[in-house]
């Protein structure tokens, strides 16, 4: 499938003008190194970027200016899939929250997305997820129903929900949702259970499990036989044999990886498939 490989999406996501690319570059953490590392993302051939209208963790304007750089590459917007969240109150640095803090929900909705446009450049998000539950169950509806008016306005293409672990959460939000969430963003790691129902749920509701933390949480699988001697057969690393396999169970992670180097290898998780048999080997890892 190559670089630009697309995740592969449902029917129901297709009818959503949902275009993934199967892996991702996240940009959380990067600071004043923002710029240039999505920069240097998008030469290596990245065409998914992942950010967040939250300054305690990211630099959303450092993004779309590292965007702007890539100018001579003649991309299009169509080309890239821009994805960032709305961070509530609970989730930011009280000293730098990008929206009037006294505002109704809805509103404090509507400032974040203006905010993530004029920081990426752009007239719309592919995504905009809602970085986490709120505190209760109506206050999530009321959030999602703010969510689900910028996608009726057309600024704003699809909509997903993050750091979301418990499935009651999800699936009442679901059924409630007037435009169902098409990306679910979690944590991957043990200690949840690698979401092995969340990721089912996902599967049968059209929605694409996207999977963070997915290296720096997996040490023990990193250095498993199992990958260990998957990638000395395909000569590829450990982190590769992970994501494809990844991939392949139809998840798309992140990668924030700083090393061109690793951004080549990641992007090259195409090159290569696992055989069935390898799949269900890991898949008892994960068990």
């Amino acid at each position: 499938m190559g670089q630009l490989a697309l995740a592969r999406v449902s029917a129901g996501l297709r009818a959503n003008r949902m275009r993934l690319p199967g892996i991702l570059y996240g940009t959380a953490w990067k600071k004043g190194a923002t710029a240039e590392l999505v920069s240097t993302a998008l030469r290596a051939g990245f065409r998914g970027i992942d950010t967040a209208c939250q300054p305690k963790h990211y630099d959303e304007a450092g993004v779309g200016a590292g965007i702007a750089s890539c100018a001579e590459l003649g991309l299009t917007r169509s080309s890239l899939y821009l994805q960032t969240k709305f961070t509530p109150p609970s989730g930011q640095d009280p000293r730098r929250i990008p929206y009037d803090l006294t505002a109704p929900l809805r509103q404090q909705i509507l400032a974040s997305c203006a905010r993530s446009l004029e920081h990426l450049r752009s007239d719309y998000l592919d995504c905009l997820i809602l970085h986490s539950p709120l505190a209760s169950g109506a206050q999530t509806l009321e959030a999602w129903h703010a969510l689900e008016a910028l996608v009726d306005q057309g600024a704003v293409k699809t909509l997903g929900l993050s750091n979301c672990y418990a499935l009651d959460q999800l699936s009442q939000l679901h059924g409630a949702a007037r435009i169902k969430p098409v990306v679910l963003q979690n944590r991957f790691y043990r200690d949840s259970g690698y979401d092995r129902e969340l990721r089912a749920y996902c599967r049968s509701h059209q929605i694409v499990y996207q999977s963070f933390w997915t290296l720096t949480a997996n040490p023990q699988l990193l250095a498993h036989p199992t990958i260990v001697n998957a990638a000395a057969q395909y000569r590829r690393t450990a982190a590769q044999v992970l994501f494809r396999y990844l991939t392949q169970r139809d998840v798309v992670p992140l990668t924030g990886t700083r090393s061109p180097q690793h951004m080549r290898e990641d992007l090259a998780i195409f090159e290569f498939e696992l055989t069935t048999e390898e799949l269900e080997s890991i898949d008892r890892l994960l068990q």
